[in-house]
This record gives structure tokens, sequence and C-alpha cells, in this order.
């Protein structure tokens, strides 16, 4: 009867640990999703993949490729280009928090600090949480082995001070 109890015990921790770690970082999972391929390549123009594929965690307010789209046209090539970099790199990191931060969590919230170090201002409308009043999170809680990705509809611009 030990035997048995150890052996379903050492399979449990062998299965918790195959499904720990088949869980992808937060950049593999944008990709892997293929609804951020603008974000996934400003993230490289950035420089940030490395950041974003660090032990983290980090919260990532992740736009969707028809968020990008909504910009004036022009605006993303102009910020892929390497004379703009810290531009691109500032708007980047405006949209990741340090920590790992659950939709439960952020909607009790008035604001978060980004990486930035500059706030976004978080709210409640209809029953979604709304960043800066502008962007909606259409998917929450995507969790990364790195941290969690909340989908949003809107790019978020950080302020200028």
């Amino acid at each position: 009867m030990k035997k048995l109890f150890r052996s379903v015990i050492a399979l449990f921790a062998m299965t918790s640990f195959a499904v720990a770690a088949d869980k992808k970082d937060i950049v593999d999972t944008a990709v892997e999703a293929g609804s951020f391929k603008t974000l996934v390549a400003a993230v490289k123009a950035a420089g940030l993949v490395e950041t974003l594929k660090g032990e983290g965690p980090f919260t990532v307010f992740a736009p969707t490729d028809a968020a990008f789209a909504k910009l004036p046209a022009g605006t993303v090539e102009e910020l892929l280009k390497p004379e703009n970099k810290a531009k691109l790199v500032d708007i980047l990191t405006y949209h990741v928090v340090s920590g790992k931060v659950m939709s439960t969590a952020a909607v009790k919230l008035d604001k978060a600090t980004a990486v930035n170090k500059k706030e976004i201002k978080l709210s409640v409308k209809d029953g979604s949480l709304m960043l800066n009043e502008s962007a909606k999170v259409a998917k929450a809680d995507i969790e990364a082995s790195n941290g969690v990705i909340h989908v949003i509809d809107t790019v978020i611009l950080p302020p200028a001070k």
C-alpha cells in the first residue's frame, strides 16, 4: 500500500511538473495567439523580447492587431523606425506592470504603475475593466509561465510627463 501511495504521489508530481513546463512565456503566448503580430513586431523592434521572456512576473495589457489598426495611418510604421526606438519603448513599457495582476485584483484598483513609472488609470465600466477610460480589456487572465496577459482593444499612450 505504501509503495502504491508513493507511486501515485510521484506520478502526480511528474504530471504537475510537465503541465508547468508546457506553459509558454508571455512572448511565446502572444506569438502563438496569432492576433498580436504588430505587438510582437514592436517588441522586437524595441529590443524587449528578452525582457518579456525573463522571469517576471509581468502583467501585460496586450493590444491586438485591430487595436494598432485604430492608430492614425503611418503611426506604427513610424514608431518601428530605429530613430524612434525610445518612444516605442516608452509606449510598450506603458502596457506592462510588474507582478502578476489577475483581473479579480485589477478591478479593485483605481490605478497601476507601468514599468516606465507612469500611471495607468483603471476603472470598471459596464462590467469591463477599462484602462485610461479608453481601452477595454476584451479578454482577461491569459496565464503565461512568467505572468499574465490581458487583451485590450485600444493602444494606450503614456502621458507626456
